[in-house]
C-alpha cells in the first residue's frame, strides 16, 4: 500500500505505507480478512491494517428445460418430419447467436426432446427478461434443413412451466403467415418443465465454510533403502530435504490454507514398530495412535524426520488399510446436509502396490464418500499400477466388477517435477481436486453450508 505523492509512474517515488502477503487460498477461505500492515523490515506499520473481501464475479445459475412438439408441419415427402430445435440469444448489436441445438427426433410430428441444461449466462446473459428466439427445423441428410417455424420468449416466461403446468407456444412460419389469411401456426412447441437452479462452484463451497481435511500417508517399506544411506529415498540430505519432504511441503502448503485448525493426521505404512517390531500398515508417525495430528505442514515434516530412526523399513506395500482409515472418517461426514467437510489423502510411495485387489475395492468404496486420493510416486520405479488407479483413461473397477461412481485418484510421478518450481508440482497434483469436490456435493444435491437462498 502506497501514499501517492505526485503523478509519478515509478512506485519508489511514492511513500510506502505497508504490505500484507498471503496466498489466494487464505483470502477465499476466510471470506473477510483483516490483517495488520507490515513494513519492509518486518515491523508493524503503526496501526495500519488491511481488509480483504473475496467475491467470485459470476452468475452460476443454470437452466434445465424439457420440451416437446405437437402437430408440427409435415415436411418429408414420404414420411412425417425429423424435428429439432435451435435456441438463439440476441447480442448487444441486435444479431441473433446460436446457443443450443437439441437432438433430432426422427419421423414424427409430435416429438419429445431430452431434457438439457445450459448456463443461464449462455442462454440469456443471465437476464431472465432478455428475448430468446426458438427455431424449429426438419432435419435433412443433405444439410438443407427445412424451416418449420419459430417463436420468441424469455427465461422468465418459460419458468412458468413447473409442477406439471406446461407453457405452450405457437410455432410460426412468417412466410406462410404472410401468404395464407387463415394460417394459425405450423404446430405447437410445449415447455413441459423449466428449472433455474444454482450451479455451485468450488469457491462457493469453500466460501460456504467447507473444510478440506488433509491426511498424509508415507511409505516406509524396505524398497526405499536404508534412510541412513544417501542412496535411500528417505535419506535427508544436508539441505534437510528429500523427495518425501518436498512432496509433503509442496502439496500441504496449499491445502492447509483451506483447513482452519491446521491439524493434520500423518500416518505411515509398511514398517516394523517398536517395542514388539510388528508390521503396521497404518501407524501414527508421531507414535500417538489416539492423537495422530501434527500442527501444520511443518509439524508433519518434523514428525516424519523424528520417526525415521525409530522404525524398521519392511513391507509389503499395502495401500488399502490407510485408504480405509481415512474413509471411516469421511463416512461419518456422509450425514452432513450441508457441505462442511471433504477429506484428502496424500499417499507418497516409491513403487509397486502389493494389495492391488484390496486397494481397488477400497478406492471404489471411497468414491461414494466426500474423499479424494492423491498419490505421488517418488524414485524411479515402474508406476504403471498407479496410472491404472488414476481413472483418467477408464473407469476403475473393483475385482468384483463394481465401478467407481467417480474418479477420485490423481497420480503424479515426482521425477517429472524434480527440476521444476514446487508450485508446478502442487498445481499438477491438485488440478482435479476442485472438480472432484464439486462433483461429489452436486451428485448428492448438497449445497454449500452458508449458501445464499435461491
Amino acid at each position: 500500500m502506497f501514499d501517492e505523492d505526485k503523478c509519478a509512474t515509478q512506485l519508489y517515488e511514492h511513500d510506502f505505507l505497508g504490505e500484507f502477503i498471503c496466498t489466494l487460498g487464505v483470502i477465499v477461505s476466510n471470506k473477510k480478512l483483516h490483517r495488520p500492515l507490515i513494513l519492509a523490515n518486518g515491523k508493524p506499520a503503526g496501526k495500519g491494517s488491511i481488509m480483504i473481501t473475496a467475491q467470485e464475479l459470476s452468475d452460476n445459475r443454470i437452466i434445465t428445460l424439457t420440451l416437446s412438439g405437437r402437430k408440427l408441419d409435415k415436411k418429408d415427402f414420404f414420411g412425417k418430419s425429423d424435428p429439432y430445435l435451435e435456441f438463439h440469444k440476441q447480442g448487444e448489436d441486435g444479431k441473433w447467436m446460436l446457443v443450443h441445438r437439441t437432438e433430432v427426433i426422427k419421423n414424427t410430428l409430435d416429438p419429445s426432446w431430452k431434457p438439457f441444461t445450459v448456463p443461464l449466462i449462455s442462454l440469456c446473459n443471465g437476464d431472465v427478461d432478455r428475448n430468446i428466439k426458438v427455431l424449429c427445423y426438419d432435419y435433412d441428410n443433405d444439410g438443407g434443413h427445412d424451416f418449420i417455424g419459430e417463436f420468441q420468449t424469455t427465461a422468465d416466461k418459460m419458468s412458468e412451466a413447473q409442477n406439471s403446468v406446461e407453457v405452450e407456444f405457437d410455432c410460426i412460419n412468417p412466410k406462410k403467415q404472410k401468404k395464407k389469411k387463415n394460417y394459425k401456426n405450423s404446430g405447437f412447441i410445449i415447455v413441459k418443465s423449466c428449472k433455474i437452479t444454482r450451479d455451485y462452484t468450488f469457491l462457493d463451497y469453500i466460501l460456504g465454510g467447507c473444510q478440506l481435511m488433509f491426511t498424509v500417508g508415507i511409505d516406509f517399506t524396505a524398497s526405499n533403502g536404508n534412510p541412513r544411506e544417501p542412496s535411500s529415498l528417505h535419506y535427508i540430505n544436508p539441505l534437510g530435504s528429500n523427495e518425501y519432504l518436498a512432496a509433503i511441503l509442496a502439496v500441504g502448503q496449499i491445502i492447509q490454507d483451506y483447513d482452519t485448525d491446521k491439524m493434520f493426521p500423518a500416518l505411515g505404512f509398511g514398517a516394523q514398530l517398536p517395542p514388539d517390531w510388528k508390521v503396521s500398515h497404518e501407524f501414527a508417525i508421531n507414535f500417538d495412535p489416539t492423537n495422530p495430528f501434527c500442527s501444520g505442514v511443518e509439524g508433519i515434516a518434523q514428525a516424519y524426520s523424528a520417526c525415521l530412526p525409530h522404525i524398521r523399513f519392511y513391507g509389503p506395500t499395502n495401500f488399502a488399510p490407510i485408504i480405509s482409515h481415512v474413509a471411516r472418517f469421511a463416512a461419518q461426514a456422509l450425514q452432513q446436509e450441508k457441505a462442511a467437510q471433504y477429506f484428502n489423502l496424500l499417499i507418497i510411495t516409491d513403487g509397486v502396490i502389493s494389495d492391488m485387489d484390496e486397494t481397488r475395492h477400497a478406492i471404489v468404496q471411497a468414491s461414494k464418500l466426500p474423499m479424494s486420493i492423491i498419490i505421488i510416486g517418488v524414485g524411479n520405479a515402474d508406476f504403471v499400477a498407479m496410472e491404472f488407479l488414476d481413472g483418467d483413461a477408464s473407469v476403475l473397477r473393483s475385482s468384483t466388477g463394481e465401478e467407481a461412481v467417480r474418479d477420485i485418484v490423481q497420480f503424479v510421478p515426482f521425477r517429472d517435477f524434480r527440476n521444476a518450481p514446487k508450485e508446478t508440482l502442487a498445481m499438477s497434483v491438485l488440478a482435479e481436486l476442485p472438480q472432484q469436490v464439486t462433483q461429489y456435493f452436486k451428485q448428492r444435491n448438497v449445497p454449500p453450508a452458508n449458501s445464499a437462498p435461491k
